[in-house]
């Protein structure tokens, strides 16, 4: 319905009046439109739950719903109820286990009607008691140095008297303790000792890759290379020096193991000219003659007590430390000494020495520890200036009493 023609203008005032009575009408007609799409709702208490949400639904939208503090508070008490059944399940377990062990005596029979029960015995471990096996060292009385050493002999240098014996007979792994027997036989051939020798490839240590400072390439003297294989043990040297014997490495370990034969050293075998492997065997009582042959040697005394060298190798100057602790040490008159050690062979170390003005070879073989070796040996010049009376430990034949007789003339 028109109420004002197109040409008909009224005043401004007017037309605010209009928009208000227009409004007004527009408000009242959906009011009463609201009103009678309640009422059937409210007046019909038998419709259905999905007809009721479905008008709630249309009156209530989903963008407008809200969360109370209520509704945050049951969700994190349900997340933490499903958290705490694993532990709940644990705590129960514990107390079943709990009550298994306080089972006392009197119920056993009850749980034995019904099955065998686990229960946890708690007992106090004791120490297994002490085997009584074959002595390594003795008592104090018949021992009283208590040596760490696997084997050991002290043997006076110019009588040949054995001053204290313990499994001299063993044969074991002689690590370094090789090298003067490759010092021997290179000083036997007779070789020019300011010929030139190069480090090669060869020389390198395949079988323990020990490390050393001489690099291929490098040259020094055949005197060098003994003095660095006897002082410092240097096994490039060594294996050098077997390299360079006449008719090569192999001649050279058959000359070594012929020498061993001829000084009587009936256990003794050499395979390489170093001692890193532990092929290389021999005994206590053996090595005492190799040190007693070589100590005819005066390169090798010389060599194998000096405490430290320099070696120049082209522009390179290579500073070396004896391997003898007891070198260094004042107290100690050693005439002729070498060290060795591998994993197999343990500690070793042999010693022509001085004690009380006696000349006495010591050899300690299989000494597990850094410097075993070297307390064993002061053990021994300890008892010998105290002592210095014959001693043999019960893992060597005991003397008949015609034999100590003979022993005490002889001191």
């Amino acid at each position: 319905m028109r109420i004002f023609r197109s040409s008909h203008r009224p005043a401004q005032g007017a037309s605010h009046v209009l928009r208000a009575v227009v409004l007004g009408w527009a408000l009242g007609i959906a009011t009463f439109a609201n009103c009678a799409q309640a009422a059937p709702a409210a007046s019909a208490p038998q419709a259905s739950g999905e007809s009721a949400t479905h008008a709630r639904s249309a009156h209530r939208p989903v963008a407008h719903k809200t969360i109370t503090r209520k509704t945050v508070a049951r969700k994190v008490a349900a997340r933490k109820r499903i958290a705490r059944k694993p532990i709940e399940r644990k705590v129960a377990a514990r107390h079943t286990q709990r009550r298994v062990v306080r089972h006392t005596a009197p119920r056993r029979e009850a749980h034995a009607a019904r099955g065998p029960v686990r229960r946890v015995v708690h007992e106090v471990r004791r120490a297994p008691a002490p085997v009584r096996a074959e002595l390594r060292r003795t008592s104090f009385s018949d021992d009283p140095i208590s040596l760490a050493s696997g084997s050991a002999l002290v043997i006076d240098a110019r009588t040949h008297q054995v001053l204290l014996s313990k499994d001299a007979g063993d044969v074991r792994p002689i690590a370094s303790l090789t090298k003067l027997m490759t010092a021997a036989v290179v000083l036997d051939a007779h070789q020019p000792m300011d010929q030139p020798i190069e480090i090669t490839d060869d020389d390198i240590d395949t079988l323990k890759w020990s490390s050393s400072r001489l690099r291929p390439g490098m040259v020094f003297t055949r005197e060098e290379l003994l003095k660095l294989a006897l002082m410092s043990s240097e096994n490039r040297a060594a294996h050098a020096l077997a390299r360079n014997y006449p008719g090569g490495l192999a001649a050279c370990i058959a000359a070594m193991n012929r020498k061993a034969a001829s000084l009587g050293m009936l256990h003794t075998h050499y395979i390489e000219p170093t001692g890193l492997s532990p092929q290389n065997q021999s005994t206590a009582s053996d090595l005492a003659k190799l040190v007693a042959a070589v100590y005819a040697y005066p390169l090798i005394r010389e060599f194998s007590t000096h405490p430290k060298s320099t070696v120049t190798a082209g522009r390179y100057e290579l500073q070396f430390r004896n391997t003898d602790h007891l070198v260094f040490n004042r107290g100690w008159d050693i005439l002729l000494q070498k060290t060795g050690y591998i994993n197999e062979a343990g500690h070793c170390l042999v010693l022509n020495t001085v004690v009380q003005g006696r000349n006495v070879i010591v050899v300690l073989l299989d000494a597990w520890g850094r410097y075993a070796h070297f307390v064993d040996a002061e053990r021994i010049r300890n008892w010998m200036q105290t002592s210095g009376r014959t001693l043999l430990t019960r893992v060597d034949p005991i003397p008949t009493a015609e034999a100590r007789a003979q022993t005490v003339d002889d001191e």
